[in-house]
């Protein structure tokens, strides 16, 4: 990720509008900015996962994500699980691992791609 062509600004999240997507079970709900040009742009995301929610995606795109909230657990396509408490994060580069994500508990996160 190279981020250029970025003028300083603030976000305020609970202004963003929201879009729902549902996965095999629970529902995401993103407020999403996109930042620098078409061609280079930086994704920034605030995500909240219902409890229950299971990705319907093994997905392949690179992220850093911090859990503000919850529990999240996160497999990997080489088997191991990892589990991000509040105040954690994990980064993975695009193509590296194959990643789905559930939680029992529900989750808030914030996410960049």
């Amino acid at each position: 990720m190279k981020m250029s062509h970025i003028p300083f600004g603030t976000t305020d999240w609970a202004a963003v509008e929201k879009t729902d997507h549902a996965g095999t079970t629970g529902m995401a709900t993103w407020r999403t900015r996109n930042f620098g040009p078409a061609d280079n742009s930086v994704r920034v995301r605030m995500v909240e996962y219902t409890p229950g929610y299971l990705a319907d995606h093994w997905c392949e795109k690179g992220h850093v994500l911090l859990c503000l909230e919850g529990e999240l657990h996160t497999e990997l396509a080489d088997g191991r699980t990892l589990t991000l408490k509040p105040g954690m994060s994990y980064q993975v580069a695009d193509g590296d691992l194959a990643h789905r994500s559930h939680t029992a508990t529900g989750a808030k996160l914030f996410i960049v791609d």
